[in-house]
């Protein structure tokens, strides 16, 4: 399963949905939650933008900007992402993972 993700070193946390997860860095988002949620790998995501079924909102850093909406086949998340919407789909695979995940600590 390596062979998906772009080289990384460390592990870097973001939000999802108000639950902590560490994820590769250096990776597309939806590469990205599948490191967590291997099911999203066996998912209905066309990997390049043309199904919307990754669309989430998110903000770059606490406190920062407004929320903002893109997909997750697009996106490089960076310490500190917090996606605050997610599409059915992702909310679907990413379930079990985000039941088990801690909760994040404003």
């Amino acid at each position: 399963m390596s062979d998906f993700y772009q080289p990384f070193e460390k592990l870097i946390p973001i939000v999802v949905m108000g639950k902590r997860l560490q994820v590769p860095e250096n990776n597309l988002l939806l590469r990205q939650l599948q490191y967590v949620c291997p099911d999203i790998g066996t998912g209905k995501y066309c990997w390049n933008g043309e199904c919307r079924y990754c669309e989430i909102t998110y903000q770059v850093e606490p406190g920062g900007p407004m929320m903002t909406g893109g997909l997750a086949c697009l996106i490089k998340a960076r310490a500190g992402l917090r996606v605050t919407k997610l599409a059915f789909e992702l909310r679907y695979n990413l379930s079990e993972a985000l039941a088990a995940a801690p909760v994040a600590e404003d």
